[in-house]
């Protein structure tokens, strides 16, 4: 008699890495803005313009290296992030260049400055540091939880980060710049949004099922304790501290938001969302009443007409609402608008509204839709993690990630007071792009752990089967 002995192992299910079908969204992220390069040239010099065999291989460079570390270090991360936030530094790139060939801005800045220096090209250059980081984040984060050891650590930054421009010099009204030698202006704020976010995540996976505890019901809502109000009203006075010294609107909204949008995620419940926006409310109510900047803003936000010739806030305001009338459902055509009026802010704060004239109602939905698809995959993220540190990181990145997009957009088109942050990667500010990419980097991190295949299970005694073979 002889035994044949066959052993199987069932092994996990391979699933797809889709790092094919990020490569295919890479090229159309890359060709779009190409072909809108062209399309300002031949509109405002009838010609095809000098630089755009240049841009593109530049932009194509930087995508294909990102795309190449990807798929060797996050094989299995969401194909999204990376031809999303590719297609919007593309396009930004075209609209800051855009706006460099504008006369007006040359004329401006030979009087004001003597010389005029287009921004295009640092832009270009912000983007290719921005890329390297974004490729550092992927190469050196091996694991996104070793993030957790750092939680008490990374709120002792952010504060740090946050109250240093405090001891430099207002820029245009607001201290939320620090000026380095040979570096120019950095905003620290754009980094302190991600440690913020790994704090709140560390900080919030070990408080939250004491945060969730409610004292007593009112009006449909749980009261949260006594005690555990310490951290919100915290938060609330250091967000109010930073609007008052700083006179800076837009980080106060973003840092105090996410604190309240991670916090209503961890406790799943509606009275600290409730506590937040009424705390919020009062404070910004508050500062308003005796802080001059911000008093302005309000008062250009409710009016922009009336005090259009005495205040610079209101006619920035109301050059971006005539922009966007302007631009009607499809728009003027790019490098055909006249939103270079708005001045120094018109490739910043208010590059927006380049894209309201020149491409409409039409490609103003298109670029936020963008901006949506980011945020939805970055919740998607969230929801497929495994770890709960690892969904309050997705959560909380994504989510200031929108809180940026909402203050600016809702800024430049009148929904609320101005607050002067920069339009992630479409802007012209090299710090906005090196955090910005540097979060996308850490979101394909956790997309790729979320995504990927568990390891195949050790085999047992019911994976073997003996066959009895008779003479």
């Amino acid at each position: 008699m002889s035994v044949v002995t066959n052993t199987t192992t069932i092994g996990a299910i391979e699933a797809p890495s889709r790092r094919n079908t990020e490569l295919v969204l890479l090229a159309f992220a890359v060709a779009i803005p190409v072909f809108a390069y062209l399309n300002v040239g031949l509109a405002m010099d009838g010609k095809v313009p000098a630089g755009m065999l240049g841009y593109g291989a530049g932009l194509s460079l930087l995508a294909g290296v990102a795309h190449l570390v990807v798929r060797k270090f996050a094989p299995y991360a969401d194909p999204l992030f990376l031809p999303l936030a590719t297609l919007l530094n593309g396009l930004g790139l075209v609209l800051i260049w855009r706006l460099d060939q504008s006369p007006r801005l040359i004329k401006r800045a030979e009087i004001l400055f003597g010389s005029y220096s287009p921004d295009a090209p640092g832009q270009l250059l912000n983007s290719a540091v921005g890329v390297a980081l974004f490729v550092g984040v992927l190469v050196l984060l091996k694991d996104h939880r070793v993030l957790q050891r750092y939680t008490y650590i990374s709120m002792a930054l952010a504060l740090f980060l946050l109250v240093l421009p405090m001891f430099f010099p207002a820029i245009n009204g607001a201290k939320i710049w620090i000026t380095l030698p040979g570096l120019g202006s950095i905003q620290p704020g754009e980094f302190a949004k991600i440690i913020i976010a790994v704090f709140f995540s560390g900080y919030l996976m070990v408080k939250r099922d004491a945060l969730a505890l409610a004292s007593r019901r009112f009006m449909g809502l749980y009261l949260p304790r006594g005690r555990d109000l310490g951290p919100i009203l915290g938060i609330w006075a250091i967000s109010i501290l930073i609007l008052v010294f700083e006179t800076d609107l837009g980080t106060s909204l973003l840092f105090f938001g996410l604190f309240v949008v991670m916090l209503y995620v961890a406790t799943e419940r509606t009275s600290w969302i409730v506590f937040g926006l009424l705390m919020s409310v009062g404070g910004a109510v508050g500062v308003a009443s005796f802080e001059s900047h911000v008093q302005s803003r309000v008062e250009a936000w409710l009016d922009p007409f009336a005090c259009y010739k005495d205040s610079g806030a209101c006619e920035q305001i109301g050059q971006a609402l005539l922009s966007f009338g302007s631009g009607g459902t499809l728009g003027t055509g790019l490098g055909q608008g006249n939103s270079d009026l708005i001045g120094f802010a018109a490739n910043a704060d208010f590059i927006l509204t380049t894209i309201g004239e020149e491409l409409g109602l039409a490609g103003t939905m298109a670029v936020l839709m963008i901006y949506a698809l980011i945020i939805e995959r970055g919740v998607r993220t969230a929801l497929a993690a495994r770890d709960p540190f690892g969904k309050l990181l997705a959560i909380g990145l994504s989510s200031a990630f929108a809180i940026q997009v909402f203050v600016v957009a809702g800024g430049v088109m009148g929904l609320i007071p101005l607050t002067g942050m920069t339009m992630p990667f479409v802007a012209y500010g090299g710090s906005s792009v090196l955090a910005n990419w540097a979060l996308i980097g850490i979101l394909i991190r956790i997309s790729d752990t979320a995504r990927r295949p568990a390891p195949a299970p050790a085999p047992s005694p019911d994976a073997e089967m003996t066959q009895v073979v008779r003479p």
